[in-house]
């Protein structure tokens, strides 16, 4: 794993372990924080619910006040008559509300929406989740009054509902009297309450997910970008770098040119002067030293020509002395010449002088591309095009020979290809090389000249 993918990977998770600690940390307070808030509620209700029961029973005791003080201990009809007002008072938006009446012993007396239930004892009665609601009900009476809470069947949806009861003592005649309110609204409020609090909770969760998100994002992409400018940044220096090293090499070479033609090559001259003058002193004298003169003479002569050739490949005397153009037509001329190979040129160089590392590379490229096309083309016909434009130096070369396959060339590029692209992407050029088998050949270089302060 590289170095700046882990860097990248150890801001990021830190800030992922500690955003999502929060968020967790945030989210249970929260939902702690919205239950005791939803029990409040629900606690607020439950008491409202308490004194509209006790206002209700209050109304009843004043219908059927000035007939219970009125009548006696065991007064049947006025019994009667209290137990007809209590059956016909309802109350609620579906008639749910009621009232009931039950002796001591557990015995109903009064139930308007279960008549059925009338004159049964249900002291053993429970509901489904096992109170004992008649019981439970007595208990709160022996204690001067109270609520109690059960399940128990709603009137309008024949339906076990949760439901909250006052009962109070006639103590006249020992009658248990109450009524009660279902809770389901409450139920419906609650749970109502409850969803859109965790709908809050998981919208703030997945907006604090997308903010993680963005924020992993941005630092991934100011990553790539400080990592992008850093790579862009070294590729300029080893650019430059490689510019000086190639100036540094053309510098070298035109002094070990200089040196070979001007020292050297010199001292051969003028030996060589010598030697032919001794040849015509000695012709009059003895010949055997005349043959070793002459064999002296021609191997002289081959080393002068090796060291011209030497110096020519190091730095070509043209190019210093006249220039690119003198250069390249002095290049193209002998290799029409040596090959009979018709040219077509079209070289459009600016005014400005070029640079020596520019020169040098176009001398080189050009020289390479004769040579490539001279032993493998098999062409008649050679295009050479020179021209600057949108800020480079571009040169084309382009044959009518066989041609080649440019995938295979590519796994087996040879070493005068090889150096002809690294000396073009050394003063970051492009470099491109287009041919098909039977279709001829064309090698397209772009050397740029901005970054060089010219003007084209």
């Amino acid at each position: 794993m590289p170095l700046k993918f882990k860097i990248l990977l150890l801001s990021l998770l830190p800030m992922m372990v500690v955003t999502s600690t929060v968020t967790w940390i945030g989210l249970n307070q929260a939902r702690q924080l919205s239950e005791e808030e939803i029990k409040l509620f629900e606690d607020n209700l439950l008491a409202s619910k308490r004194r509209e029961l006790q206002n209700y029973v209050s109304l009843a005791m004043t219908s059927i006040g000035h007939i219970v003080d009125s009548a006696g201990e065991n007064d049947r009809k006025a019994q009667a008559e209290v137990r007809k007002i209590l059956t016909d008072m309802t109350f609620g938006q579906d008639k749910d509300g009621y009232f009931f009446v039950y002796t001591l012993d557990g015995t109903n007396l009064v139930h308007p929406t279960e008549p059925e239930l009338v004159g049964l004892n249900l002291m053993d009665l429970q509901d489904s989740r096992g109170d004992y609601v008649i019981r439970n009900l007595l208990a709160r009476v022996e204690e001067g009054g109270g609520f109690h809470r059960y399940v128990w069947r709603k009137p309008s949806r024949r339906e076990q509902i949760d439901k909250l009861s006052y009962v109070v003592l006639l103590p006249k005649w020992d009658w248990m009297l109450g009524t009660g309110l279902y809770l389901d609204d409450i139920s419906r409020e609650v749970a109502k309450i409850r969803a859109q609090v965790n709908r809050n909770i998981r919208n703030t969760f997945f907006t604090v997910l997308v903010i993680m998100s963005v924020a992993v994002v941005l630092v991934v992409l100011v990553g790539i970008a400080v990592n992008l400018h850093e790579n862009r940044l070294a590729d300029s220096r080893l650019r430059l770098l490689a510019h000086r090293s190639v100036l540094a090499n053309v510098a070298d070479r035109r002094r070990f040119s200089r040196e070979l033609h001007d020292g050297i090559n010199q001292l051969m001259v003028s030996v060589l002067y010598r030697i032919e003058l001794a040849q015509r002193k000695l012709k009059s004298s003895d010949m055997s030293g005349l043959d070793d003169l002459n064999q002296g003479y021609e191997v002289l002569n081959e080393a002068i020509q090796e060291v011209r050739r030497i110096s020519h490949d190091l730095r070509p005397t043209l190019l210093d002395d006249l220039g690119l153009r003198a250069a390249l037509d002095g290049l193209l001329a002998r290799f029409s010449e040596r090959t009979g190979m018709r040219l077509k040129l079209d070289l459009r160089l600016p005014d400005s002088p070029l640079p020596e590392d520019v020169e040098i590379t176009v001398y080189r490229l050009v020289q390479e591309g004769l040579t490539n096309v001279e032993r493998h083309a098999d062409a008649s016909l050679l295009r050479i095009s020179l021209w600057c434009q949108g800020g480079m130096l571009w040169l084309r070369l382009q044959d009518n020979g066989c041609g080649f396959d440019t995938e295979v060339l590519e796994r087996f590029e040879g070493i005068g290809l090889r150096n002809m692209r690294e000396r073009v992407e050394l003063l970051g050029g492009e470099f491109r090389l287009l041919s098909k088998p039977g279709q001829g050949a064309t090698l397209l270089a772009g050397l740029s000249l901005q970054q060089k302060g010219l003007n084209v």
